[in-house]
């Protein structure tokens, strides 16, 4: 089985991946970390500010990395904001039958009520950099960016609207995992 897991900065992405790794004991790949492998090594121009070129860019290198662990009967998690809107597009049935994909995405007023925790908890799975410039606004439209691409396309988008706790563990379970803190 491929965990397909995306949505905008802060939606709890990486929680979401560690435990699946942690209950499953499926590898696990980090978008992010391709994506800066790429850039470091200078096999890419683009810039981590280059986030719409980005996508367009490693998609098609994490989509033949899918197709290969589902070729080869590999379970793998793969977390990240550059998926596609249209990511199904590029896989017939048997492919599309064995990724389980969710969207994790905020409302206005969850952002809004809980911008505080959002940023206390920014760090939870992995540390890091303080982001001077990040706003309620910024968090909020990055949110409507994702929420609006994936229902365009009839994806199920999982929203945080108030209880994130509550409303983590019933993502969980759409994972087929039993939650216990």
């Amino acid at each position: 089985m491929i965990y397909l897991i995306t949505g905008p900065s802060h939606a709890g992405k990486t929680l979401l991946a560690q435990k699946l790794l942690e209950r499953f004991k499926v590898p696990y790949l980090c978008i992010d970390h391709l994506k800066m492998g790429l850039i470091r090594t200078g096999k890419t121009e683009l810039t981590v500010e280059d986030d719409e070129k980005l996508t367009g860019y490693l998609w098609p290198i994490v989509r033949e990395m899918i197709k290969t662990a589902i070729e080869n009967k590999q379970n793998l998690i793969i977390e990240g904001c550059y998926v596609p809107f249209d990511w199904q597009k590029d896989f017939d049935e048997d492919y599309l039958k064995e990724i389980k994909f969710a969207c994790l995405a905020m409302t206005d007023e969850y952002i809004q009520k809980h911008f505080k925790d959002i940023i206390k908890h920014e760090s939870e799975i992995e540390k890091r950099l303080f982001d001077s410039d990040l706003t309620i606004k910024k968090i909020q439209a990055d949110n409507h960016f994702f929420i609006n691409g994936f229902t365009q396309t009839g994806q199920n988008v999982f929203l945080i609207s108030s209880d994130y706790k509550k409303e983590f563990k019933n993502i969980l379970k759409t994972f087929n995992y039993s939650y216990s803190p």
